[in-house]
């Protein structure tokens, strides 16, 4: 058989994900634990939408952009968590080639486009710190802040997002893959399937590289900027009521931000050398599940307005 006709074998196969590879009652009792926390996955993103949509309180750049989100936040989770059931319920399971794509490609646009709305959310903090003032103007004069430019905003994140995962998508589906067709994860990740490559995997690596640095590093130095003009503004501010109230208007998002790009780099960016593959997997399973779960905790808990309008619409 020629190695061609190997790799075309390959393909045909698919990839069979291992999973977690624990005994039936502990993969039973991950399969509950973790339909719990997909269920409020859903519920708590749901509502943030729901909230930002119906309540006019809510009607502003920044829960406009924590609704997206929390759009991110779902596209993430339904696309890895339903099928990570499947997996833990049979011990493992074969993914098509074509099924295994697009797992990779929604998941991979999902991230790319929470970077970029990330670094749109911290541009929309610095306003509301350095001109709290003529927040509210500004929202409805400048360019940059109008209801419809915020539209344009998030679509430009999406649009970036889904266009950058798309070169992901391409590089690979022209890969070859021979050899065993074993992916020890639970879901199809860029890394576990670029090893199992025989081909030459140095396109795949120049687009990691500079994807990296657009939807990274890039936003990174973005938001870094504007939180060093936000900490610089509110260290000026005489009142330390208005401090810390001021700090407070920042904090959710820092947390978000901080929990996010901490898990994505600590699997895509730090080196793996000497990390367990179970290691690899609980840290996946920060940015696929934990960080869902927590994004509209953050934002309701920690927000008087969300609490409001959820009592208002209670009320009803």
């Amino acid at each position: 058989m020629s190695i061609s006709e190997e790799n075309n074998l390959t393909v045909d196969a698919g990839f069979f994900l291992l999973g977690f590879q624990n005994g039936r009652a502990t993969n039973i009792v991950l399969f509950c634990l973790f339909l719990v926390v997909y269920c409020l996955i859903i519920c708590g993103n749901l509502l943030i939408i729901t909230l930002v949509s119906t309540s006019k309180n809510l009607h502003t750049p920044m829960y406009f952009f924590i609704s997206h989100l929390s759009i991110s936040d779902l596209l993430i989770s339904t696309d890895i968590v339903p099928h990570m059931f499947h997996v833990l319920l049979n011990n493992g399971v074969t993914i098509t080639f074509i099924c295994c794509l697009t797992q990779l490609y929604f998941f991979a646009a999902s991230e790319v486009s929470e970077c970029f709305l990330l670094t749109v959310m911290s541009y929309d903090r610095y306003v509301a710190i350095c001109n709290p003032l003529s927040y509210f103007s500004i929202m409805t004069t400048t360019l940059i802040m109008t209801r419809v430019h915020c539209i344009v905003l998030a679509a430009i994140c999406w649009l970036l997002g889904f266009s950058i995962a798309l070169l992901y998508i391409i590089t690979i589906s022209v890969m070859t893959f021979c050899g065993p067709n074993i992916v020890d994860h639970f879901f199809c990740d860029l890394v576990p399937l670029v090893e199992l490559a025989c081909s030459s995997t140095y396109t795949i690596e120049i687009e990691v590289f500079i994807i990296c640095f657009l939807a990274a590093l890039l936003p990174i130095i973005i938001m870094i900027i504007s939180y060093v003009n936000i900490i610089l503004n509110i260290l000026r501010i005489q009142s330390n009521i208005r401090r810390q109230k001021a700090f407070s208007t920042c904090s959710s998002h820092l947390i978000v931000v901080s929990i996010f790009y901490g898990t994505l780099f600590s699997v895509y960016i730090v080196p793996t050398k000497g990390q367990t593959l179970t290691m690899s997997k609980i840290l996946s399973l920060l940015y696929t599940v934990f960080t869902p779960l927590v994004n509209p905790i953050i934002y309701s808990l920690r927000n008087k307005d969300i609490k409001k309008s959820l009592q208002e619409m209670l009320n009803m």
